[in-house]
């Protein structure tokens, strides 16, 4: 994933930040030149990469009145920050007080952080001002109407505005023609903003805070003529090279390599969605899936050496991982064979569904064990689940060769399963091949295909003849360790470029 964990100002860290211009460009760029001449920066400007992104925007001119419609700005900052996640930014600078009246929407659908700038201004008044104060907002119609600074400020401080016929003077100000967003810095436009902050100072405003982001740019003449006004973009330079109060973790992603196959990747979902504990909607795990049935077989690859299917796999997990994934579940037994060759080249960790399995069983029913084994026999060849249980000290028992032959034609035979068909003559055939495992031994059967929960449950006990056994299924497993990993997303910290799949 994108997030970097927290670091001080002195980290020898090098640390990208994206600032979303266009909204506008005279205040974007007075914030890029803070940032610029920032003490963080100057003492360390080897540290800091900045990124500034500035992109045609039809509604830059309309004027944030009251009724002001949100849709085309919440879409262009969107568009703007999903350049900045395909360049690996560790934060984004949104540099409008308008568009943080959403900025909880957008940092839903992303995987960097976009700083708040409010709690930014939030923390630098707590620091100068004691709590009960009056504050004086300078804001657009829209931000003034928008409730934002009353959700940040509104509990602990007593939040004055200008009167009706000022706040009318202070919008055409800011954006009217010759107004201060197009570089009229001083004269009428300076005056009306002057005389709006006098007014809040006679209703007894202690300080002045910013609503517009425009107000940075007379904030140092303001000051000047004795008045108490912070400059936002200064605050947010600081909160953004010191990473000041900015822990802000996007929500859990769960990347699926789906399609290989079809059904066991709306299966391995369904199974997500049944054990995440859940009390509404949005309590559930966010999933981005690629349905990809054109990923090359992976048993056809395995047995008489058909197309490999490394490369289709690898590009489906980047795809994916481009999306901002923070893991990637493959519901395939047979494509772990290859997880090997792709997740050193991968910066999200791959779930191991066989890994997964393994240790289920060594701790519900002890290491020791002889374990049976149904799967293709590309996955018998690929000794992906020997090497496993190998390692935890399982021993893997596999159908004689009669009854591999009935797993294959239960699975790929034309009234297999992987043509639609979950009962009658595949049933049949998977249950044959069971008895036969418990009679030689075993216990413990893992269904070692996703397609063959679509016929047999996981069980702790299945009744087969005169027989009682486990059925292990690794979709189910998989599907609780990703729920598990979702609850511990919170507190756990990125998985390194390269590192070993989970």
């Amino acid at each position: 994933m994108n997030t970097k964990p927290k670091r001080s100002s002195t980290s020898s860290f090098a640390r990208k930040i994206g600032i979303v211009g266009g909204l506008g460009s005279l205040a974007g760029s007075d914030l890029f030149y803070k940032l610029a001449k920032s003490r963080a920066v100057l003492e360390d400007q080897s540290r800091f990469h900045f990124l500034f992104e500035q992109h045609p925007f039809k509604d830059v001119l309309v004027p944030l009145d009251r009724g002001a419609n949100m849709t085309s700005r919440k879409f262009y900052v969107f568009q703007v920050c999903q350049t900045f996640e395909a360049s690996e930014v560790d934060a984004v600078l949104l540099p409008c007080f308008a568009s943080h009246t959403f900025r909880e929407e957008i940092q839903e659908e992303l995987g960097i952080p976009v700083l708040d700038m409010m709690l930014a201004l939030r923390e630098h008044v707590d620091h100068v001002a004691e709590k009960g104060a009056t504050l004086g907002v300078i804001a657009s119609d829209y931000v003034r109407h928008s409730g934002l600074f009353e959700r940040y400020f509104g509990a602990d401080f007593n939040l004055v505005y200008p009167l009706e016929h000022e706040q009318s003077g202070l919008m055409d100000a800011m954006y009217g023609v010759n107004g201060i967003k197009d570089g009229y810095l001083d004269g009428v436009p300076l005056e009306r903003v002057y005389q709006a902050c006098v007014s809040l100072r006679a209703q007894g405003a202690l300080m002045i805070l910013p609503g517009m982001t425009e107000l940075s740019l007379v904030c140092a003449e303001l000051q000047r003529r004795g008045l108490t006004v912070l400059d936002i973009n200064d605050v947010y330079a600081t909160c953004a090279t010191l990473e000041v109060g900015q822990s802000t973790r996007p929500p859990f992603k769960l990347g699926i390599v789906g399609g290989v196959g079809p059904a066991a990747t709306v299966d391995f979902m369904s199974k997500v969605v049944a054990h995440t504990p859940a009390g509404c909607d949005q309590d559930h795990i966010k999933m981005v899936v690629e349905q990809n049935p054109q990923i090359p077989d992976r048993t056809a690859n395995l047995l008489n050496g058909e197309t490999d299917p490394t490369m289709a796999m690898y590009a489906t997990c980047k795809r994916l991982e481009r999306a901002g994934v923070n893991a990637i579940a493959i519901p395939c037994n047979t494509a772990h064979a290859f997880v090997e060759r792709i997740q050193p080249h991968l910066r999200v960790p791959i779930v191991n569904m066989l890994t997964e399995t393994v240790e289920a069983i060594v701790q519900q029913y002890g290491s020791g064990k002889t374990v049976g084994l149904l799967a293709t026999c590309g996955t018998i060849k690929s000794q992906v689940y020997h090497e496993a249980a190998r390692r935890a000290g399982l021993q893997i028992m596999v159908p004689a060769a009669d009854y591999q032959s009935l797993v294959m034609e239960a699975i790929y035979a034309p009234h297999g399963i992987k043509a639609g068909f979950t009962d009658g003559i595949c049933k049949d055939q998977l249950l044959m091949a069971v008895e036969h495992l418990c009679e030689l031994g075993a216990g413990v059967v893992i269904l070692g295909c996703t397609e063959l929960p679509l016929v047999l449950n996981h069980s702790t006990s299945y009744s087969v003849k005169n027989h009682q056994v486990a059925l292990v299924d690794p979709t189910t497993l998989l599907a609780l360790k990703c729920i598990k990993l979702a609850g511990e997303h919170t507190v756990s910290e990125p998985v390194p470029e390269g590192s070993a799949a989970i």
